[in-house]
């Protein structure tokens, strides 16, 4: 009779290799409530300010070429089709253009959430001295 592989050390080896990970992961002084708001407001601006005027423009850009007759409307559902399209794709741009923004207000607040080095397309003297300056600290930083 063969005996069953023990699931339980394969799982307990990957919770403690994804603490290990967690740990570090370098976190700011930056409360979750924080952090919330921020993500919060990106979402409300990002569909206000961007996604919802882009979508309606390009709809009305597309209802505009089918009436003046450059798209031809299709003879089953008309220009419903076509102005869905544009609706949902200027609505993903839109979206997508405001991540800049965000990206910046999330680093404004100590928050990196891409790369740390993103922001500083160069490598300038100064930027490599505040790099090294933040890797040396990482790694005298005890983990509890």
């Amino acid at each position: 009779m063969a005996s069953a592989p023990d699931n339980r050390k394969v799982q307990a080896s990957s919770l403690d290799q994804k603490d290990q990970n967690l740990q570090n992961f370098p976190t700011p002084n930056v409360s979750i409530e924080e952090i919330a708001r921020i993500r919060q407001e990106c979402k409300e601006e990002s569909f206000w300010y961007r996604g919802l005027p882009l979508s309606l423009g390009s709809m009305l850009v597309v209802q505009g070429l089918v009436a003046n007759g450059t798209f031809k409307a299709s003879p089953r559902f008309g220009p419903l089709p076509k102005m869905a399209l544009a609706g949902a794709l200027g609505f993903a741009v839109g979206t997508m253009s405001y991540m800049r923004t965000c990206q910046k207000k999330f680093q404004s607040i100590g928050v990196h959430p891409f790369f740390p080095k993103w922001h500083c397309p160069h490598t300038c003297k100064e930027c490599q001295a505040k790099f090294e300056k933040t890797e040396l600290e990482k790694s005298k930083t005890p983990i509890s």
